[in-house]
């Protein structure tokens, strides 16, 4: 098929190992193997199992002992390339976190992440040594790897209940939070030779995570500050600048001997509250490359994994799971969060959504590179671990959230509202869309009340665009341009949102949308706008 080679010439070696056809090969099994991982989302949406289940089973099915005979082995290469990929998702997730949820439960997230970290550590390697036999150091690898849990897991099968703003703002700061911890304390256990001086192993924990807290808010606030600053010369530049700067924290922080991981999950955060222009499209942006590096982590995890081998540690797994999930999620969840006064019906829910996803499976590469005894079967006890445990607790989730009533009460849905600062005329465009559940329907422009400086001066309704007149009633599905001078811009998207929440009588009824989520407020708050609501007409 192909000519018979010539001799090499001084200088030119044999065939380089990538060459276009190889790369038109991967191209079209890449791009088919996401437009699967696409589809399984609609799959997993309707069961309620998260998708990540769904691209170990593609990873699996590639890989030696599958259809696609593919022999993958390399846990180094697995363990960067899932670095980068959490690296992403964490600034995903920090950027979707809404300060005004995590705010009220900032202190018990914390201490969820910290010591109900350790609690559930000890309690799982106890187990994890006594009941299974395995000896300390792996016990304890084991405890550290699968204490972390998984916000994206868990809100995949939530999606459809609005759960009070206590427990999503509780689990996504855990989940943000306790990457970095276990990530330092699996590093630790390891490394060569036994863990002595435990007080000093806390001290540097303490000391990772103040550095990274430190670089991850430093950069947040400076990046944000830019952003809001300078005006860059297309739309599209936005999304990129972000993502460039919640990575830059990250390995500044590692760089730094701090917590990377922290460092960008605390970046994005601030990044994500500092209401950035064209902020939608960035969200967009950020959603897109999250998926792209779960997809990707997960079904290299799957090649990772050898089937064949995984029938001798079932049972250790489904014994080590059982201790994790019956005893010591719950008994951190209650040790953590009791003293904070939540309800027992929270703390059940909470304790039994501690689902785990990728962060155990790439940190389970860590012995294996580090060549820890054994580390083979740690990484198998865990890969079934997560794969067993996620198909138990997930489809279950839903169903246990109803029957604790909690997320019975459903909310109106948020406004999504982009800025495009206008930088020589001093203002802004506010672009608004009305969503399907928003109290802002068949409410006339006129009764929206915006601060003077601001107007309502474009709608498109059903593909069409027009001028509004004073009379006109808004509609869902409606598309509103919104100008609105620079002094009144935040009084502007208050009052749009208080609306959205509270209908016509937004301001007799006490709903304030300054911080968006105004509903849950029950009253007006410094600063925001307080026109007054028609009297005609209910809240819808």
């Amino acid at each position: 098929m192909f000519a018979r080679p010539r001799a090499p010439r001084s200088g030119q070696g044999r065939e380089p190992p990538l060459t276009v056809h190889h790369l038109n090969q991967l191209l079209l099994v890449c791009s088919l193997v996401l437009l699967v991982a696409v589809a399984a989302v609609r799959i997993s949406s309707r069961s309620g199992l998260p998708s990540l289940l769904v691209y170990l089973g593609i990873g699996i099915v590639m890989g030696q002992d599958g259809l696609g005979h593919i022999h993958f082995d390399s846990a180094a290469v697995t363990q960067v390339m899932g670095y980068a990929a959490l690296v992403v998702i964490l600034a995903e997730g920090g950027l979707g976190t809404k300060w005004k949820e995590v705010r009220p439960v900032l202190s018990s997230a914390a201490v969820l992440a910290t010591a109900g970290v350790a609690v559930s550590v000890g309690i799982t390697a106890a187990g994890a040594h006594y009941l299974v036999g395995l000896d300390w150091r792996q016990a304890f690898i084991i405890g550290a790897v699968v204490s972390s849990t998984d916000a994206a897991a868990v809100f995949s099968v939530l999606r459809r209940i609005p759960l009070p703003a206590r427990v999503t703002g509780t689990l996504e700061a855990e989940s943000g939070f306790n990457d970095a911890p276990v990530v330092i304390l699996v590093v630790a256990f390891s490394t060569a030779g036994p863990v002595e001086h435990w007080y000093m192993l806390i001290g540097e924990i303490a000391l990772e995570l103040a550095i990274g807290a430190a670089v991850g808010l430093a950069v947040g606030l400076v990046g944000s500050w830019g952003l809001k600053h300078v005006a860059l010369p297309a739309s599209g530049l936005y999304p990129i600048a972000v993502l460039a700067i919640a990575i830059s924290a990250y390995a500044a922080g590692a760089l730094g001997h701090g917590s990377g991981f922290l460092a960008v999950y605390l970046a994005s955060m601030v990044l994500g509250n500092a209401k950035l222009p064209h902020w939608p499209a960035t969200r967009g942006f950020a959603e897109g490359l999250g998926w792209i590096a779960q997809i990707g982590m997960f079904v290299l995890l799957g090649l990772l994994v050898t089937p064949h081998e995984l029938g001798d540690d079932i049972v250790p797994a489904l014994v080590i799971g059982l201790v994790l999930t019956m005893v010591a999620r719950p008994l951190s969840v209650v040790l953590s969060l009791t003293p904070f006064r939540v309800p027992w019906q929270e703390q059940t829910l909470m304790s039994w959504a501690g689902l785990r996803g990728a962060v155990p499976i790439v940190l389970a590469t860590i012995p294996m590179v580090n060549g820890v005894d054994g580390s083979r079967r740690i990484f198998n006890i865990v890969f079934v671990l997560v794969v067993v445990y996620t198909l138990v607790q997930g489809p279950t989730l839903p169903w246990l959230a109803r029957k604790l009533r909690l997320g019975e009460k459903g909310e109106a849905a948020d406004l999504g509202i982009e800025s495009a600062p206008l930088e020589r005329l001093r203002g802004h465009l506010l672009s608004v869309t009305i969503p399907e559940e928003s109290r802002m329907h068949g409410v006339e422009i006129a009764e929206l009340r915006l601060p003077s400086g601001s107007a309502v001066t474009l709608v498109v309704r059903e593909g069409k665009s027009f001028v509004p007149l004073p009379s006109t009633v808004l509609r869902r599905g409606d598309e509103l341009l919104v100008v609105a001078t620079d002094p009144v811009r935040d009084s502007a998207e208050a009052r749009l949102r208080a609306v959205a929440h509270g209908g016509k009588l937004a301001s007799w009824l006490g709903t304030d949308g300054a911080d968006s989520g105004g509903a849950r407020s029950g009253g007006p708050k410094p600063g925001s706008a307080r026109s007054g609501g028609s009297r005609s007409g209910g809240s819808r």
